[in-house]
């Protein structure tokens, strides 16, 4: 029994998992190209969740229908913020970046607050389960977790096979290189930027399908944590790495739970972040680099 509910957790653990790397993935592909920090990261993440929830309750689109309209808004903010802040301070000092994207989280966790009010809200899209045996999967859970694999799969395609993306590369291993070979730098930092907050106001879409209440302005926090914690665990710079490193921190976050169940007197949740937090914390003594290693 207690064997099929960790087996069971496991699986629900690797399915947020694929989302928890979704939502990691924009914040590295924004450092490992412009070695810029965005610590308003829960807040676009916020915008995907009330994007999806606007669209949902408000005009009966479905979530998987509001993921290109979430990546279009983000492309939209990305590139709205980077030509009015984040180009000016490319070559200041790192404090100022860090502030301008807190900056930038303030202002749309307040914009949230003003157009739809603080009080947390959800919705209900009524779909099927599919029953594993030993855990019950919402579908909408399950197509969460495959367009979380294949926005990963479309974006590694798009870096390997793309001019813009290998330019995109060429500006990651050299920036004055790649200018002096006439690639447009400032116009690959506009585009990974906005590439970047694309990414993770979608990821907003796909983990309202897997956790759809809560949504609130304020609801990023939590994730910011998550995401700073699986990039470094995947190696910061590496968008791929973050995806496998979402996929460790959902089992070890599931998992561990239901561990921490069955002791008398403690509270699982609480213990479960900590545990999670120890396992990294352990793996990256060992390996400092992350799971892919980055230069």
């Amino acid at each position: 029994m207690i064997l099929n509910q960790l087996i069971g957790n496991l699986i629900q653990g690797l399915v947020l998992g694929a989302i928890y790397g979704m939502m990691t993935m924009g914040l590295s592909l924004i450092f490992g190209v412009l070695k810029v920090v965005n610590v308003g990261h829960g807040a676009f993440i916020m915008v995907g969740a009330f994007t999806s929830l606007y669209l949902f309750n408000g005009l009966g689109i479905i979530p998987i229908l509001a993921i290109p309209v979430a990546l279009l808004i983000g492309l939209a903010l990305g590139f709205i913020f980077y030509y009015s802040a984040i180009r000016r301070l490319l070559n200041a000092p790192e404090l100022a970046t860090l502030l301008a994207t807190f900056a930038m989280g303030v202002l749309l966790e307040e914009i949230a607050k003003f157009t739809f009010g603080s009080e947390f809200r959800g919705y209900n899209w009524p779909v099927s389960k599919i029953s594993l045996g030993v855990t019950v999967l919402p579908l909408t859970k399950l197509y969460a977790c495959l367009g979380s694999i294949l926005i990963a799969v479309l974006l590694y395609l798009w870096f390997n096979k793309t001019r813009a993306g290998s330019a995109m590369r060429s500006v990651v291993e050299d920036s004055e290189g790649a200018r002096v070979c006439g690639v447009n730098v400032q116009g690959v930092y506009a585009l990974s930027f906005a590439l970047g907050i694309g990414l993770t106001v979608t990821s907003g879409v796909l983990l309202t399908m897997f956790i759809p209440v809560g949504i609130n302005p304020y609801m990023g926090g939590p994730y910011t944590l998550k995401a700073f914690v699986i990039a470094v665990l995947g190696g910061l710079a590496s968008p791929y790495g973050a995806f496998f490193g979402g996929l460790v921190f959902g089992l070890l976050e599931n998992g561990s739970y239901t561990i921490f169940a069955m002791l008398p007197h403690v509270e699982p949740f609480a213990l479960t972040r900590f545990f999670s937090f120890l396992i990294l914390l352990i793996i990256l003594l060992i390996r400092p680099t992350g799971l892919l290693r980055t230069k």
